[in-house]
């Protein structure tokens, strides 16, 4: 099969296409026939050398893959038969022609979407319902300040915020992509660039702040978040964009707020947790992509590669230009 490699860290010229031996799936795995799969920051990251995949993942990039079920391992317990169309959020092998997944992490793909809509599911979805439910535990009525609103999780978590009866913020650094998250249902959007993000919360929220930050800058963002988050606010911090070191009294300051930092990786999730987030999401999300649904959930596709221009998809996301999902397309 056909898969995407690179053989040492550095820019995205270094990544190429090589044949490589079709996995077989193990006990209780389900081989799937990738039609399309997602590219994500994490792959930027493990492309550069600062994120190895997990113990035991595959060493090719791509952490979501949509397609077919093209062979079952022993041990499946009848949930899937060859044929179904399926995706997954993965630890890592997305960008290849096949892939083993264990059965339980598999989900349906929602009626009327393709492959190509559903490849943009996994990762952001699943990545931005963990951050909101498990971990921020999102309540009716809450303000959300959701930071890179236009990114692929950025654009799920809007749209999740609002599925929870809760109202999302964003920020973005441009006015094209402040325009695309509200259309996908911000309340209020923030360009940080030109702006005081921090101060434009606080005048929107009446002073009151905002109840979840859904953080994937970092360091250089600490000052301003604490400045807009609410009393008793829960700080989630999961990317360091803007790098990991704080140079002040943060401590002091989120303890005047009774505030509280949470971290999470959901690559790095045990698969006990992580088939526990995607039942919860395949229940209680997944039906409203499906047309007719209301509301209706969306997939935001920016832009599609084929295969053979990785480096291509790695450079836009680099460029930081993408609203929504760069997808790569197999062969077919």
């Amino acid at each position: 099969m056909l898969a995407v490699y690179f053989d040492c860290p550095g820019g995205p010229e270094n990544l190429y296409v090589k044949e490589v031996m079709k996995p077989e799936p193990g006990e209780g795995e389900v081989l799937v026939k990738v039609s399309a799969s997602a590219l994500n920051r994490a792959d930027i990251v493990q492309r550069r050398g600062k994120y190895p995949p997990p113990k035991g993942a595959s060493d090719i990039l791509g952490l979501e893959a949509a397609g077919s079920v093209a062979g079952l391992g022993p041990g499946c317990k009848g949930r899937w038969k060859i044929g179904d169309a399926v995706m997954a959020l993965l630890s890592g092998g997305g960008q290849a022609e096949y892939v083993t997944v264990p059965e339980g992490y598999l989900m349906p793909i929602p009626n009327d979407l393709t492959f190509i809509q559903a490849a943009a599911i996994p990762e952001a979805w699943l990545t931005a319902f963990q951050l909101l439910h498990f971990v921020g535990k999102i309540q009716k009525g809450e303000r959300v300040l959701i930071h890179a609103g236009a990114s692929g999780v950025g654009m799920a978590a809007i749209q999740l915020v609002r599925l929870a009866k809760a109202v999302p913020i964003v920020t973005a650094g441009t006015q094209e992509k402040l325009k695309a998250a509200a259309n996908a249902g911000a309340a209020a959007g923030f360009n940080y660039k030109s702006e005081d993000f921090s101060e434009k919360v606080l005048e929107f929220t009446q002073g009151a702040g905002v109840d979840i930050i859904l953080d994937c800058v970092g360091g250089s963002y600490w000052e301003k978040n604490l400045s807009c988050l609410s009393t008793d606010g829960r700080w989630i911090v999961y990317g360091l964009l803007g790098g990991g070191e704080v140079h002040g009294d943060l401590l002091a300051k989120l303890l005047c707020k009774r505030g509280s930092i949470h971290t999470s990786l959901l690559r790095s999730r045990d698969k006990e947790a992580s088939s526990g987030y995607q039942r919860s999401f395949t229940e209680d999300v997944l039906p409203y992509f499906s047309r007719g649904a209301s509301p209706h959930l969306k997939t935001l596709v920016d832009s599609i590669y084929p295969l053979h221009e990785i480096a291509e998809a790695h450079r836009l996301m680099e460029e930081n230009k993408n609203i929504g999902k760069i997808v790569i397309k197999m062969p077919a």
